[in-house]
């Protein structure tokens, strides 16, 4: 899995038919999500590990579905692409957690989401495996956040475009991609 930048001197790995995704969602931390309806104040602190096994719980279902491995149109993951996307949400930000858990301020090397899904084949894992994977890594990051108490959830951490998280709204910044993948995939949560 791919969690930081190429060297400057490679070439970025791209898939012509996926418009990169660049835009800054921190936004959702302050307003609801207009496609997917999530809003990051509705979840406390202390029930981030609960939401984090509910967001990713329906994967197994997803990933059974006739049509888990077809992209809707060429410009649109398939379900099994976002799965792997989720699953590499879940571990990266128990990474992220973990160091802000264990650090002072650390600041967290960029991730290219897009580089990260050609370079590791993401259409071509076995949806099964992923499953597994997606449930083993959603249970790492609900792990992390269940033990969490008292002013460690305030502790910081910086993103490498210089947004700066807390333990807590990291948790519900990373809620807001695990239940917007879904509503991608025909999921509603409600």
């Amino acid at each position: 899995m791919t969690f930081s930048s190429p060297d400057a001197a490679s070439e970025p790995l791209v898939d012509p038919a996926i418009t990169p995704d660049d835009k800054d969602w921190t936004w959702t931390l302050r307003e609801r999500c207009p496609d997917c309806g999530f809003l990051a104040t509705d979840v406390a602190p202390a029930d981030i590990a609960r939401h984090v096994t509910a967001s990713t719980a329906p994967w197994e279902q997803v990933l059974t579905r006739g049509d888990a491995t077809a992209r809707p149109d060429p410009a649109t993951w398939s379900p099994l692409e976002y799965a792997c996307h989720v699953r590499d949400v879940c571990r990266l930000f128990e990474q992220r957690a973990r160091l802000m858990l264990e650090q002072d301020a650390p600041t967290f090397d960029n991730w290219d989401q897009d580089e990260t899904a050609v370079a590791d084949r993401y259409g071509e894992q076995d949806p099964v495996v992923v499953a597994r994977e997606l449930s083993d890594a959603a249970t790492g990051l609900a792990g992390v956040y269940a033990r969490v108490t008292g002013e460690d959830w305030e502790r910081t951490g910086i993103r490498s475009n210089g947004s700066l998280f807390t333990v807590a709204t990291l948790g519900q910044y990373g809620l807001h991609d695990l239940v917007h993948h879904l509503w991608d995939v025909g999921v509603d949560l409600e």
